[in-house]
């Protein structure tokens, strides 16, 4: 029987990276680990940075230039090495990573722990120095008259102090957020890129990068860069109704 032979159905191809989501459960897990990150390194930083801040505006201490500078290095360093002195810090060779090795059974270096830890040490100046400026910018007759009305030097600040100089102080901690979203040196040397650990948004992008899977980097990368705008926007808002 004559005719053209039938062609042979070929099997369905597997799912490929150009032919799956955008926005792969992956880079979701990586971008919420970022949040959390965030979130807990703003809150660390409100908590030792507004303390710090005070601190840095009103001491006479001879040493207190050497100490503010400390604060402000990460903005010059680079962070690799911030990166590669907390790697030794947090190894278990020696303390502290030792001691902690010893209190927790686990290491510090590629924890999420570990995580926090640089986070907030890369991001303390952009919290302090918005902190600073915002609690200079209080008028000073303002806590002279509740000092004069017998309140303590600890509740003159948190209670007149900070709220007084709360659109600074919040802008700080905005900054401190957007700008640990943004990191990638540091976490990079002491996480590395540990799916649901340590492998945040910054990472995730540089992979799929890495992996040549460019619809998903750039779906990812604009969705960083809205978060990022937002969050900058914010900043200023803040900041030109303060002043």
């Amino acid at each position: 029987m004559s005719g053209r032979p039938s062609t042979p159905s070929l099997p369905p191809l597997p799912d490929s990276p150009a032919n799956s989501p955008l926005l792969t459960p992956a880079l979701w897990e990586s971008l919420w680990l970022t949040l959390r990150l965030a979130t807990i390194t703003t809150a660390v930083l409100g908590l030792i940075g507004l303390p710090l801040a005070h601190w840095l505006n009103r001491t006479r201490w001879r040493l207190a230039p050497v100490i503010e500078t400390l604060v402000a290095l990460p903005i010059v360093l680079p962070p690799t090495v911030i990166g590669f002195y907390l790697l030794v810090a947090f190894s278990p060779l020696h303390p502290p990573g030792s001691w902690w090795r010893d209190l927790t059974g686990a290491p510090l270096s590629f924890s999420f722990t570990g995580l926090v830890i640089a986070s907030v040490f890369y991001s303390l100046p952009f919290a302090v120095q918005p902190f600073q400026a915002a609690l200079r910018g209080v008028a000073p007759e303002l806590l002279e008259a509740g000092r004069a009305l017998g309140a303590s030097p600890a509740r003159v600040f948190l209670r007149l102090h900070v709220p007084l100089a709360w659109r600074g102080i919040a802008a700080g901690l905005t900054l401190g957020f957007a700008h640990t979203l943004g990191e990638f040196g540091v976490v990079l040397m002491i996480g590395g890129s540990v799916p649901g650990v340590t492998r945040v948004a910054s990472i995730a992008l540089y992979d799929e990068v890495q992996a040549l899977h460019y619809p998903q980097a750039h779906a990812f990368a604009a969705t960083l860069l809205v978060i990022s705008f937002a969050l900058l926007l914010t900043v200023t808002l803040l900041q030109r109704r303060r002043r």
